[in-house]
């Protein structure tokens, strides 16, 4: 497999720790992304590092006990160790206070304590098999104050530190969930819900389990992610992946349904907005955009895997040691290992190997795994690192190796306008607010954020358009349009410029004067009348010398009527995993 096919990496520089074993005991912090490697009980030493961390932090501590959880405060002030169910201990890392230990003992009579999370610099909260329990940390003091509790019993939790939620698993079936969300100093209980488990026969009970939960903010909303290992369906024995969204206000609803079609060890990542499934008995992954059109049956969105089941691209680990870098070659890392941990939302830790990477999309390589281009189009406007990889695929749809339809491209055109119309008027409004002095409102303003996704017409003219014209002026002869209405001369360059100021005039937006001069350019080389563009329902159209003249330029060559907005292409190409272990 070439590396042309993988479309999911390990970053190139991982966070390098010292591998768990009888004396290295090894934790993570999900909040500030850390890993604590821990000798001797802290004895002989505490190294902590993180993906953000330009120099690790170094310490000693004395060995009371095995410890069995450690952070840090956030903006690491304080840190915080667990080494008793009943209490944890306390240190500052403030300049000028006390680095003296101090305790605190759970509140509730006989509880045992399961964990505790950092909500803030100063904020701690306690969560134990009988409640919640959640302080503020006094460092001067060397003490904490409660601020609020809750009791209930509690099988295990879950933190997602992005949004500040906790999630509690309760009742005997352990599948009814109760979220606490934290912000200020407050802790507020949202409404609680219930994971609906797997049929299964009388004889046998089901619970739900803590490894097959995961929470991750996708698209700016929470999800509780439940890895359902058997469909309730009986014509269908796949696990998927139901996602549950959980507002601040409001019940939990179930929204959609990720079909993975196989069964097996699963693991989760969330990157970039999409939901990657790991299968470890296959060693390949896949990916599911909630965004991109699914199977609605009426109260939720079925999905299946946007590309084919790839594995991630295969790692190499350097071997450590200066003598190594000259006389030995790079080992081989093993992917989908056992030994692998996941975290939220992209994090893999190979504790026996002594690597956190970040999981990564390489979206150059499925360009080519998913054809349908106005499928392609909606997915690479969602993601972070679009705008390059979207124009070359503008400028590859105009190559004559692959070419596409007219069609084609002006709906592709078509979907870049749109976003870039709807990031103008986002603008618009945030100028106009602040125009009238709604800057200070509650919430306050926050001005529209510039994605890659904003693709303007400087940018179309640079890397696709200029590049096609002066390729068709300098090495084509004029011809007409071929029967498939593939672009193919300097006729078709001018209809595939007038279809890029289609796309602006439909959307009300002045073409700028770099590709007003280009169309002009390309019209004055064109001796032939063109063929209408698109054969589309009746819509209001406008003469073309009207939209020249509009732009300020001279209507070059007569041409047909043109309607306003081409209709988009419909139908997606879709590979599902194969459901055969």
């Amino acid at each position: 497999m070439g590396g042309e096919d993988y479309y999911l990496e390990l970053c190139e520089r991982p966070v390098q720790f010292e591998k768990a074993n009888p004396v290295n005991c090894v934790f993570f912090d999900e909040a500030n992304k850390q890993v604590f490697a821990v000798r001797s009980g802290g004895a002989t030493g505490v190294v902590v590092k993180g993906p953000n961390d330009r120099n690790p932090i170094s310490f000693r501590m004395d060995d009371r006990g095995e410890v069995k959880c450690i952070k840090f405060s956030l903006e690491n002030k304080i840190l915080a160790v667990q080494r008793t169910s009943k209490a944890v201990d306390f240190c500052n890392f403030i300049p000028d206070n006390s680095q003296l230990e101090y305790t605190q003992e759970c509140k509730t009579k006989n509880a045992n304590i399961l964990g505790f999370c950092w909500t803030s610099s100063t904020e701690i909260v306690f969560i134990t098999d009988q409640g919640i329990e959640f302080y503020q940390v006094l460092p001067e003091k060397r003490s904490l104050k409660l601020l609020k509790s809750h009791n209930l019993n509690v099988n295990w939790y879950m933190y997602c530190p992005e949004s500040a939620v906790i999630l509690l698993s309760t009742t005997v079936l352990e599948n009814v969930l109760q979220p606490f969300y934290f912000r200020a100093g407050t802790m507020s209980k949202l409404p609680k819900f219930e994971i609906e488990l797997p049929a299964a026969p009388k004889s046998t009970k089901l619970s739900l389990s803590e490894r097959d939960i995961a929470m991750a903010t996708i698209y700016g909303q929470l999800y509780v992610l439940f890895l359902r290992h058997h469909s309730r369906t009986s014509n269908s024995t796949g696990a998927e992946v139901v996602l549950y969204h959980l507002p601040r206000e409001g019940a939990c609803k179930k929204m959609h349904i990720l079909k993975l079609n196989r069964t097996g060890k699963f693991a989760l990542n969330v990157v970039d907005n999409l939901v990657v499934v790991h299968h470890q008995d296959t060693e390949t992954s896949v990916i599911f955009d909630i965004k991109l059109r699914g199977e609605f049956d009426g109260s939720v969105t079925f999905h299946h895997p946007v590309l084919p089941a790839r594995s991630i691209q295969p790692y190499q680990i350097p071997v450590a040691g200066p003598a190594a870098v000259t006389s030995q070659s790079p080992v081989p890392c093993k992917l989908y290992s056992s030994s692998w941990i996941v975290f939220q939302p992209d994090i893999i830790i190979s504790a026996s190997q002594g690597y956190l990477w970040n999981l990564q999309v390489k979206l150059q390589p499925i360009v080519n795994l998913l054809p349908d281009k106005g499928r392609l189009m909606d997915f690479l406007l969602q993601r972070k690192e679009c705008k390059m990889v979207i124009l070359s695929v503008c400028s590859q749809m105009l190559a004559e190796s692959d070419r596409a339809t007219l069609p084609v491209i002006a709906t592709v055109f078509d979907k870049l306008n749109h976003e870039y119309k709807k990031y103008l008027d986002a603008e618009q409004s945030y100028t106009t607010a602040v125009e009238a002095g709604q800057s200070r409102s509650n919430p306050p303003l926050r001005r529209p954020v510039r994605t890659q996704a904003v693709v303007d017409q400087s940018d179309v003219y640079t890397h696709v358009l200029s590049p096609f014209v002066e390729n068709k002026i300098s090495g084509l002869p004029a011809a007409s349009f071929t029967t498939e209405k593939t672009p193919s001369s300097v006729g078709d360059a001018a209809q595939v410029c007038d279809s890029c100021a289609d796309g602006i005039y439909s959307f009300s937006e002045p073409v700028p004067d770099p590709s007003a001069a280009l169309l002009t350019r390309t019209c004055h080389q064109d001796p032939c009348p063109a063929q209408p563009l698109l054969h589309a329902p009746p819509v209001p159209a406008v003469p073309r010398a009207q939209r020249l003249q509009a732009f300020g330029l001279p209507a070059a060559v007569p041409r047909k009527l043109l309607s306003s907005r081409p209709p988009a292409v419909t139908g997606h190409a879709e590979e599902t995993v194969n459901s055969k272990r």
